[in-house]
């Protein structure tokens, strides 16, 4: 029997990065330090609360947990949000999804400039939006001349800017997003302009984030997630700052009571913990920029990172290398331009057997 399959999906394989049972796992930007036991009790408190409701359907729209979320930016990042400018889903790639089916699709065209988060090309192919992706320049930061050529040129209905960006690590100054806007301003039609700030929490002491430019900004969209910096990849929580018309258009598109009553009751219950959680994310601020330094000692060419990982290079062959390190037990990403590799921050002793096996594939 043929399946109907769309002919553009024909031969494609699923997203994903390596699974494999190591012993040293820093391939996928994951927090190395799981929940404490305080905030583990926490949540199993709270959502056994929440499954005596589990009969019912849970709040379709969310709104404790949009509180929570807006209070939390309020602190983290000095921007005073209301719960109507929040929108939540399971994880960050949901999110991206909705604004791709609400403001993509037939005939339209997302941009945006490699290298960048390989997902971005698989929302516009979902959607059927027409996907474009302009160059970084050679330091992996955003030429804006370059960019606003681009956005004239192509006339986009959403711009995708990671800030910091993955792979690369690369923060945007809030001077280039601007540019990015002025342009987006005189597309014909509208333009949403998306800053993913994933790993927005890891970004070095004086790095603004995008949330500073909402209130002069209605076609802006800001999406973290809680992967990252609150340890919760498995909880599948992301979410958008935007102005409520930006909200109220990613509500036409999302399923119905898309985000489960035990999904928001982790939430709420982790965010409780927020600042706890957040000492957490200073040392792994730390580390990120010793693991720097320590790389560049030894000769390599290494990003400047405002995220949780680190690329660094260049090889010759960088699948040997990365094939050496999992054969001593230790699985990083070979990801982005060609001779590059990324490790995420691990704990201290994760991070010294990544040195150890570094040094002794390369043959430093």
């Amino acid at each position: 029997m043929t399946l109907p399959l769309r002919p553009e999906l024909a031969g494609l394989e699923p997203y994903g990065a390596p699974q494999l049972d190591v012993p040293v796992l820093l391939n996928v930007n994951e927090n190395p330090y799981p929940p404490s036991d305080a905030v583990v009790a926490r949540i199993a408190a709270d959502v056994a609360e929440a499954a005596h409701g589990l009969n019912r359907y849970p709040d379709r729209d969310f709104l404790g947990l949009r509180r929570d979320l807006a209070a939390y930016l309020g602190r983290e990042s000095g921007v005073v949000l209301a719960p109507d400018q929040i929108w939540a889903a399971n994880g960050s790639n949901e999110i991206m999804l909705h604004l791709l089916q609400a403001f993509g699709g037939p005939g339209r065209t997302a941009l945006s400039f490699a290298p960048t988060y390989s997902m971005y090309p698989e929302y516009a192919r979902d959607t059927s939006t027409a996907w474009v992706a302009g160059r970084r320049a050679d330091d992996f930061s955003l030429d804006t001349t370059v960019a606003v050529e681009s956005i004239v040129r192509h006339q986009p209905s959403v711009i995708l800017l990671a800030s910091p960006n993955n792979p690369t690590g690369t923060a945007l100054p809030l001077a280039d997003v601007e540019a990015v806007l002025a342009a987006a301003d005189a597309v014909a039609g509208g333009c949403v302009v998306v800053v993913d700030e994933a790993y927005g929490e890891f970004r070095r002491a004086g790095t603004p984030s995008a949330l500073e430019l909402l209130a002069e900004h209605p076609n802006l969209a800001v999406s973290r997630t809680m992967s990252k910096a609150f340890g919760l990849a498995g909880a599948r929580v992301g979410y958008l700052a935007a102005a409520p018309a930006l909200i109220d258009a990613l509500r036409v598109v999302r399923l119905p009571y898309h985000l489960s009553g035990v999904t928001q009751a982790v939430a709420r219950a982790a965010l409780s913990f927020a600042d706890e959680l957040m000492a957490q994310v200073g040392s792994l601020r730390d580390d990120r920029d010793a693991c720097v330094a320590w790389l560049r000692e030894r000769g390599f060419t290494v990003a400047d990172s405002d995220a949780n990982f680190v690329l660094f290079g260049l090889f010759d062959d960088r699948h040997a290398i990365w094939q050496g390190l999992l054969e001593r037990g230790v699985l990083i990403r070979e990801v982005g331009p060609e001779g590059w590799l990324r490790v995420s921050i691990g704990t201290p002793a994760e991070m010294a057997s990544f040195r150890d096996a570094l040094v002794e594939v390369a043959g430093l």
